[in-house]
C-alpha cells in the first residue's frame, strides 16, 4: 500500500483547503493507482484483496475530491439541479461540498427529480437528476465498482467503458462485415426502454456482497419527483445517475459468451448487433437472446428489430453501414445529418439579430464536434454537403438581417477569402490587447478523413500492464485530432 501512498489519503483531512492550490496530478495518481489495484486483484481472483481495496477506495479523501471536481466541474449537467435545488459552481462551494462528504449525513438517499429531453424519433426521454451529494457518493462508489468489473467485461462491450468509444464498435462492425470474415447477415436489435426495465434482483445479484451494495440498493429504489409527487421505482436505473451506466453494462455482460464465436457481437450500452453468415443461424438464435434479456427484466422492440443482409444496409449509433459490390462502407447516416443541418439552420432562423462573431462562436464548436465524431466514416461527400448547406443558411440570414442591400454588399461585409482560398463567412473581433482580428467560419471539409484504431481485445485503462499502451493511443489520438499547426509542435516537443 505504501508506494500507492494510500494510508495518508484515508480518512478526514481537518486543515484548510484552498481550491485552487490542490494539486490535481497528484489526486488523480492516487486514484488512478487504486482503480489499478483493484483491477488486478479481480483479474487475479483475489476477492478478499478485491474488497479490501474498494474500502480504501470508499474512504479515500483523494477519490472524494476527483469526485466533486466531476460532478461540479467536468459533467455536461453541473448545472442542472436535483430536488435539493443545489448546484455547486464556485471553488469555496467545492470545498464545502467535499467537507461534506467527509459527513455520513451527506450520503442520505433522496429521489431523482424526473425531467424529459427529446428524443430523435420525436418521443420524450426520461431523466432522473440527482441531489449533488448523491452525485458525489455514486461517483465516489464508481471508482470502487468500475475497475473491478473492468477486469470481467467481455471483449466486444464498448458503450461508457473508459478508452473505449462509439468508433470502436464501429470499427469491429467493419471487421465483421467485410469480405475476409464473411458475415453477410445482421441482427439489428432494439431493446424496448432498457433502462427503465432493468431488474434490480438480477443487478443486486450480479453485484454480490461487495462495499457499497447497501447504498446501490437504495440508490435502486429511491424513485423520483414529478410534478411534485413522489413515483416508486420497482426496475429500472435513472438516466442520468452517475452510476447508471455501468449498472446497465453490469446487467447487460454476458451475451457474447452466451452467443459463441460462431456470432459476431457488437454492443454499445444497450444498443447491439449480431452477425452471422446466414439469416437462418440469426433466426435461430433470436429465441435464446430474448431469454437472457427476459432474466434482466429486458425485451426486444420487435418494432424496430429486424434481420437484414449486408447490400441492404442497417443504421448503428449514427453510421450507417452498407456494402456495395464488394466492399463494406461506412457512411455518416443520412437522418442525422439532415437533423444536424436543420437544427444549425434553424438557431439561425430564430437568431437573427445576434452578431456576426456570436454566429460564429455558436457554429464552429458545432460543426468541429460533429466532423470529429464522423471523421472516421467515408465523410468527405456529405462534409461538403454541410458545408454548402451551411453557406446557403448563413446567405438567407445575411439577407434578412439587411433586407435593403444588395447582394454585393452583402457579400462584402460578412464573406471573404480565407488561407484556402476559398470563399467563407467570416467577424471581426478585438483581442485583450484592443487590436482587431478576423475569424472564419470552419469549413468541415477540410477536417481530414483518418481510420480509426479499435481498442485491443479487452484492454482496459485499469490495467497496470498496459500504461505505456494507453499513453501512446492517447498520444496518436492528440496528434491526429490537432490542426496542421498543433501537430507541427507535437512532433518537434517529441523530438
Amino acid at each position: 500500500m505504501a508506494k500507492d501512498r494510500v494510508p495518508v489519503d484515508i480518512g478526514t483531512m481537518t486543515q484548510k483547503i484552498d481550491w485552487s492550490s490542490i494539486d490535481w496530478q497528484q489526486v488523480d495518481r492516487r486514484v488512478r493507482n487504486l482503480r489499478r489495484r483493484i483491477f488486478r486483484a479481480a483479474q487475479n481472483n483475489e476477492w478478499n484483496q478485491v474488497r479490501s481495496l474498494m474500502k480504501l477506495m470508499l474512504r479515500s479523501y483523494s477519490n472524494i475530491l476527483q469526485s466533486v471536481r466531476k460532478v461540479t466541474q467536468d459533467n455536461k449537467g453541473k448545472n442542472t439541479p436535483g430536488i435539493d435545488a443545489q448546484v455547486v459552481v464556485s471553488p469555496r462551494g467545492r470545498v464545502a461540498l467535499v467537507r461534506a462528504m467527509l459527513a455520513r449525513m451527506a450520503w442520505r438517499i433522496s429521489p431523482a427529480r424526473r425531467v424529459y429531453i427529446p428524443k430523435a424519433d420525436g418521443k420524450q426521454r426520461p431523466l432522473g437528476i440527482l441531489t449533488i451529494k448523491n452525485r458525489v457518493a455514486q461517483a465516489i462508489v464508481k471508482n470502487a465498482l468500475e475497475p473491478c468489473w473492468e477486469a470481467q467485461f467481455e471483449q466486444h462491450s464498448y458503450g461508457f467503458r473508459p478508452g473505449r468509444s462509439a468508433h470502436d464498435a464501429i470499427e469491429q462492425c467493419f471487421r465483421r462485415l467485410n469480405k475476409h470474415c464473411g458475415d453477410i447477415w445482421i441482427l439489428d436489435a432494439d431493446i424496448k426502454a432498457a433502462f427503465d426495465n432493468i431488474s434490480h434482483d438480477f443487478v443486486l445479484q450480479q453485484l454480490g456482497n461487495i462495499p457499497g451494495r447497501g447504498l446501490l440498493r437504495k440508490w435502486l429504489m429511491a424513485g423520483y419527483v414529478e410534478s411534485e409527487l413522489f413515483h416508486a421505482t420497482a426496475r429500472g436505473v435513472p438516466q442520468g445517475g452517475v452510476i447508471s451506466p455501468l449498472l446497465a453494462n453490469i446487467a447487460m455482460d454476458g451475451m457474447q459468451a452466451l452467443l459463441g464465436r460462431k456470432f459476431g457481437f457488437i454492443r454499445y450500452a444497450d444498443d447491439f448487433v449480431v452477425t452471422a453468415k446466414s439469416r437462418e443461424q440469426l433466426m435461430a438464435v433470436v429465441p435464446t437472446i430474448e431469454k437472457f434479456l427476459d432474466e434482466r427484466g429486458l425485451c426486444l422492440n420487435n418494432e424496430k428489430t429486424s434481420i437484414r443482409h449486408i447490400d441492404d444496409g442497417f443504421d448503428f449509433l449514427g453510421f450507417n453501414v452498407r456494402r456495395y459490390g464488394s466492399k463494406c462502407l461506412i457512411k455518416p447516416q443520412k437522418e442525422k445529418t439532415f437533423a444536424f443541418v436543420n437544427e444549425m439552420s434553424a438557431w439561425l432562423r430564430y437568431h437573427r439579430e445576434v452578431r456576426p462573431c456570436d454566429v460564429i462562436a455558436y457554429l464552429n464548436p458545432r460543426l468541429t464536434g460533429w466532423a470529429n465524431y464522423y471523421r472516421h466514416a467515408i465523410s468527405k461527400t456529405v462534409f461538403s454537403y454541410v458545408d454548402k448547406h451551411i453557406f446557403r443558411a448563413l446567405w438567407r440570414w445575411c439577407c434578412r438581417r439587411h433586407p435593403n442591400k444588395s447582394k454585393y454588399w452583402i457579400a462584402d461585409k460578412y464573406f471573404g477569402v480565407d488561407r484556402f482560398g476559398s470563399w467563407c463567412f467570416h467577424a471581426f473581433v478585438k483581442n485583450q490587447r484592443g487590436s482587431i482580428r478576423r475569424i472564419d467560419l470552419k469549413r468541415i471539409q477540410e477536417i481530414s478523413i483518418t481510420r480509426h484504431i479499435k481498442v485491443n481485445g479487452t484492454a482496459s485503462k485499469d490495467d497496470p500492464t498496459l500504461i505505456s499502451y494507453w499513453r501512446l493511443r492517447a498520444e496518436r489520438l492528440l496528434e491526429r485530432k490537432a490542426t496542421p499547426g498543433k501537430r507541427r509542435i507535437l512532433r518537434a516537443t517529441e523530438a
